[in-house]
């Protein structure tokens, strides 16, 4: 029976290390593949941020090993100096390279802030193209189910259930909302990660730059059905985008309050569904929780708190109408004037509870007196069992 040699038995080991690259290669880097402005900018930032921090954490690995082949036992030729204990370039180095990464993180960091904030209008289709004057953007609305998604086109009239389509070099708007749960909108080829959260509305500004086929989800678990909570996202030329939504209309059925409230219940693995058209005001009233009949919506109840409490039913500023802070007039009355402010015949008198008592209370002329240390338990504790004590 032949054995195999050493040589074999060592290439056998190798084969799942050269099997790695292999797996790997099935892998989609959707985030470092971007096919929208705004993700190709995030992209970026990335690469740098990764890049400046590369700077350090390169230099310290390879010092490392250095410095343990340099200063090993066997090596004969290492330096020996017990009386070292400062160095000034050393320093320098050590403290100035660290630094200059944190201005440049820091700068970055801030301007990318604002460049990069979901909620600002897009400037540009991409580098170099500016949104032309006048461009309208597609306004769509995205709802999180539990556990799927609803995008609602409102200048289109149609909306699907986990199917988003854009057309190439067009701005979108976004207007993002939950039902019940935290969610996120996350669709790494177009942009970042925005909250969709229950009776808040969130926004992100986006464009795609080239046909594209990928997959959303929600970055936020929310339970068992999360797994599957996702939609398939569609870059298309304007033409077949145009042809996209006119095969909806043809074909989609009509998403009013009864079907929403049926769809809005929790469940999973559910198809792509297609809406020819929408109940007008729909995502209002899922912002403002008052999709069933008959059930009031929160922006009606605020304005007639409001309006209860003297504020402007129409100023819908952050704390607009609530009730008077110790700062502010009472709604009936005068602001009373602390004590210490008053004049002295404003004042008034009242009995005064910190006199000295009666002569010949217990501890007043006997410091002693057994009464006088028992003030401190008027009703003793009993220990179980102990028959109570008779005061002098």
């Amino acid at each position: 029976m032949l054995r195999p040699g050493p040589n074999l038995i060592r290439w056998a080991k190798r084969l799942p290390m050269l099997a790695l690259p292999a797996l790997l290669g099935g892998c989609d880097m959707v985030v470092m593949n971007p096919a929208g402005d705004i993700a190709v900018q995030q992209r970026d930032l990335i690469l740098f941020s990764t890049g400046v921090m590369m700077l350090i954490i390169v230099p310290v690995m390879v010092l490392t090993v250095v410095f343990a082949r340099k200063y090993r036992r066997g090596n004969a030729n290492k330096t020996y100096d017990p009386k070292f204990d400062h160095s000034t370039t050393l320093e320098l180095v050590i403290w100035a390279c660290p630094l200059l990464i944190i201005i440049a993180l820091s700068a970055v960091t801030w301007t990318s802030t604002h460049l990069l904030d979901p909620f600002r209008p897009l400037e540009r289709l991409g580098p170099g193209r500016p949104v032309p004057a006048g461009t309208k953007p597609l306004e769509v609305q995205a709802i999180a189910l539990d556990w799927k998604w609803l995008f609602i086109y409102p200048d289109l009239g149609i909306a699907t259930v986990n199917e988003l389509a854009l057309p190439v070099d067009v701005p979108v708007h976004f207007s993002i909302t939950s039902t019940d749960q935290f969610n996120t909108l996350y669709v790494p080829t177009l942009a970042g990660m925005i909250y969709a959260m229950p009776t808040m509305k969130s926004e992100l500004n986006a464009v795609i730059n080239k046909p594209v086929t990928s997959e959303g989800y929600s970055g936020n678990y929310t339970g068992r059905g999360y797994s599957d909570m996702r939609f398939k996202f569609y870059g298309r030329s304007p033409d077949d985008f145009a042809r996209w939504v006119s095969g909806i209309k043809a074909g989609g059925g009509a998403l009013q309050t009864a079907n929403y409230i049926d769809l809005a219940k929790p469940s999973e693995k559910v198809p792509v569904m297609r809406f020819a058209s929408v109940q007008s005001g729909l995502f209002d009233r899922i912002v403002n929780r008052c999709v069933e009949p008959g059930k009031p919506c929160m922006v009606d109840v605020m304005a007639r708190d409001m309006a209860r409490a003297g504020g402007n039913p129409n100023d819908h500023r952050m704390g607009a109408g609530m009730a008077p802070g110790r700062g502010a007039a009472p709604i009936i009355g005068e602001k009373p004037v602390p004590a210490l402010q008053k004049a002295p015949e404003d004042k008034g008198s009242g009995p005064n509870v910190t006199k000295p008592g009666k002569p010949g209370a217990p501890g007043q002329t006997k410091p002693g007196d057994q009464r006088n240390r028992d003030m401190s338990a008027v009703s003793p504790i009993l220990v179980p069992g102990a028959a109570r004590a008779v005061r002098a």
